[in-house]
């Protein structure tokens, strides 16, 4: 399959092997809508298809399957191959944290009889797209007795749901003279929970109340917010999109449309010359900071110790070795080409649902800021590694020059000496709380991280 601008379903291509992959897939989105649910959903995949802890090895050798955890928030994967681990490995790294609200430390207050919870939105949103849409609580909450209680409401049909409120049109004049990004804004994203007052209280008894009910069912107190990691996130589940089904629209997308085919990929990945590792990583969507982000140290720790036992020398000399003689696929979305709204889009170097995976040789915004700008030597590799294994691809930059930019994690890892490039999947409505992708770009995906797990 070469290089060509043509959509992929002209030519030969399986439709009931690309469907029944997505049907994987939109069980992973409907699962996994926070990135502690992607790991644990990781972890039970990995362990199904005989991977174990790193640190339930010994000793390392050909063929063995190992995880990593970092703080519940990433992981690494990586299956051992034949040839030195200091002498590179391949990489294919996703992140699994996606554009959502968190709630604020203190989150909850009553106003008008009526109790909501205050939010801080996390990553690149449209606020206004977050009104008056079915929304749900996930996360966790550690009690002051040190129990983690897992929280999930508001996705099953029986479930109760949350909504943030918005002006009705005829009462709007005002606010419909504001810019779309003032519409609504950030201190108006308040959760509504609850309108009935608790029996007894003069003061605030519609918020005692949700208290009594959070208490009764979870044994949390309003000073257990102050330890916990909740998000709101759309109550929809992933569905499939048309009269042809060929497309799925989903929550988060961006990035667990390259997260879930990289897993696949080395899950299905048994024998390789190469080591080939998968890394899902979290805060992507604010610059991959903190512990658990690209920025950290996670990958290189866990390098070091695969080589200890691997018998390798777990030296920084080895380290710096194995990372200068790596690749990696920056396994991140690209913006669709939405004829609904061309003028943002430069069409000859635009991503194209159908088209399968897009490359992006450099992301970043105006004069290639942010971007790490892949080698040419690198650009030839990936296009004969695909083209040799069938992989439907095209390249494509994120919009016209000076329209915008985005990054990725993959001048993170190019900082590290790694050949690195960003390939992933076409997004329409990214970071949008319903996203769509195609089916087939899922799963050339997956063919094409597979490819170069076994290169």
């Amino acid at each position: 399959m070469k290089y060509e601008l043509k959509n992929g379903w002209t030519k030969d291509i399986d439709k009931e092997i690309v469907f029944k992959f997505s049907e994987g897939y939109k069980d992973f989105l409907t699962q996994c809508k926070t990135e502690r649910e992607c790991v644990a959903e990781t972890i039970r995949l990995a362990e199904e298809c005989g991977f174990k802890p790193l640190e339930s090895f010994d000793t390392l050798k050909e063929g063995d399957k190992i995880y990593a955890v970092n703080k519940l928030r990433s992981v690494m994967l990586a299956v051992i191959g034949s040839e030195k681990i200091s002498d590179g490995v391949n990489i294919v790294g996703a992140h699994v944290d996606a554009p959502r609200l968190d709630l604020k430390p203190n989150p909850l207050y009553e106003d008008g009889e009526l109790a909501y919870f205050k939010t801080h939105y996390y990553g690149g949103i449209k606020k206004y797209q977050w009104g008056t849409i079915p929304l749900a609580l996930h996360g966790v909450v550690i009690t002051k007795d040190g129990k983690s209680v897992d929280v999930r409401i508001g996705d099953e049909n029986d479930d109760v749901t949350f909504v943030i409120t918005d002006l009705l049109p005829h009462l709007a004049q005002e606010q419909m003279k504001k810019t779309p990004s003032t519409v609504i804004e950030a201190e108006q994203l308040n959760l509504l929970i609850g309108s009935m007052p608790v029996d007894g209280e003069e003061k605030e008894a519609v918020k005692a109340n949700i208290l009594a009910i959070l208490n009764e069912k979870y044994g949390i107190c309003e000073e257990d917010f102050l330890s916990a990691e909740l998000q709101i996130v759309p109550a929809a589940n992933a569905k499939d999109v048309g009269f042809d089904r060929s497309l799925i629209g989903s929550y988060a997308h961006d990035d667990r449309v390259c997260a879930y085919p990289s897993l696949m990929a080395i899950l299905t990945t048994e024998a390789c010359d190469k080591t080939a590792v998968c890394i899902l990583t979290d805060k992507e969507e604010v610059g991959s900071m903190g512990n658990t982000g690209a920025k950290s140290d996670f990958m290189k720790l866990i390098l070091l110790e695969m080589m200890d036992k691997a018998q390798e020398g777990a030296t920084e000399l080895n380290l710096l070795r194995c990372l200068d003689k790596s690749y990696c696929l920056s396994a991140d979305v690209n913006a669709a080409f939405d004829p609904n709204f061309p003028s943002p889009y430069e069409k000859n170097n635009s991503a194209r649902v159908n088209y399968g995976v897009a490359i992006a040789k450099y992301t970043g915004s105006r004069g290639k800021g942010g971007s790490s700008d892949a080698s040419a030597e690198l650009m030839s590799k990936i296009r004969t590694l695909f083209n040799e294994n069938e992989v439907l691809w095209h390249v494509a930059e994120l919009g016209k020059v000076e329209a915008g930019g985005g990054g990725t994690i993959a001048q993170y890892v190019a900082n590290l000496g790694v050949e690195t490039v960003d390939c992933g999947v076409p997004v329409l409505s990214m970071h949008a709380p319903f996203e769509v992708v195609a089916k087939l770009d899922v799963y050339m995906a997956y063919k094409a991280f597979h490819a170069f797990y076994n290169d």
